[in-house]
């Protein structure tokens, strides 16, 4: 597994922006998640040792997890990273974005109906975002799409959208503030991905967790181990 994030920063889009763990991060280092710079590692996945191989080696690249590829600021840069992505046809390149309505703007001329090496991941937090931007996602075209649903903040109805889905991540909130994530919503969305046969996780409790009806209070290092131990997994087949 190797990181590639090309540039940082990020601006808040949706309700599920309101405990960003960046803008969290980066409040304590006295750092402006508001400004939207390239960094050192805008070339990583290119970059070569000295006999020649790359240094990222191949496998899944999780990209811009401290920004959103679609970031109208990184426009300028954009290009060139699908350039990279290209190069590196031995590698999958999965990237989230709270701003799939500007996918079809931010493609290279050469995308077709996608690029077999980009998984692209779609987030929603509630129904009304999840309708806004699933009906946008499913008339993309897009080799590989998940959905995350993280953090989710009530009851959804995803299942009409699910046809082209290869996979749905469900998580909690992880912050002192955190909006309540009822065990039931996870299991609702759980069923409709198994009546679709679409492959599901669940990644991680809320800090504030209610089930059977109970509240919870978690504490951070445990809300990705405890889910885990939910083992409510399902798998169709071997992803990426």
């Amino acid at each position: 597994m190797a990181m590639w994030n090309p540039w940082r920063g990020c601006k808040k889009i949706s309700e599920g922006c309101l405990h960003c763990y960046i803008h969290k991060g980066d409040a304590k280092r006295g750092v402006d998640t508001n400004l939207i710079v390239k960094t050192k590692d805008f070339e990583k996945p290119i970059e070569r040792l000295k006999n020649g191989n790359y240094k990222v080696k191949s496998g899944i690249v999780y990209t811009c997890f401290s920004t959103d590829f679609l970031i109208e600021e990184a426009d300028e840069w954009r290009n060139d990273c699908w350039k990279i992505i290209a190069e590196r046809q031995d590698c999958t390149f999965l990237f989230l974005t709270k701003r799939i309505d500007r996918f079809i703007r931010c493609i290279p001329d050469d995308w077709g109906d996608g690029y077999e090496n980009v998984v692209v991941c779609c987030t929603i937090e509630n129904q009304s975002n999840a309708d806004y931007k699933l009906e946008i996602f499913s008339r993309l075209p897009i080799k590989h799409k998940c959905i995350t649903a993280q953090p989710l903040l009530e009851r959804v109805d995803i299942e009409k959208y699910l046809d082209d889905i290869e996979l749905v991540v469900v998580g909690g909130e992880s912050d002192y503030n955190a909006r309540p994530l009822d065990f039931s919503w996870v299991l609702d969305i759980r069923d409709q991905c198994i009546r679709k046969n679409v492959s599901f996780e669940f990644r991680q409790l809320g800090t504030n967790f209610i089930k059977d009806g109970k509240a919870y209070r978690l504490k951070t290092k445990d809300l990705c181990s405890q889910a885990r131990k939910a083992d409510i997994n399902y798998s169709t087949k071997k992803l990426w």
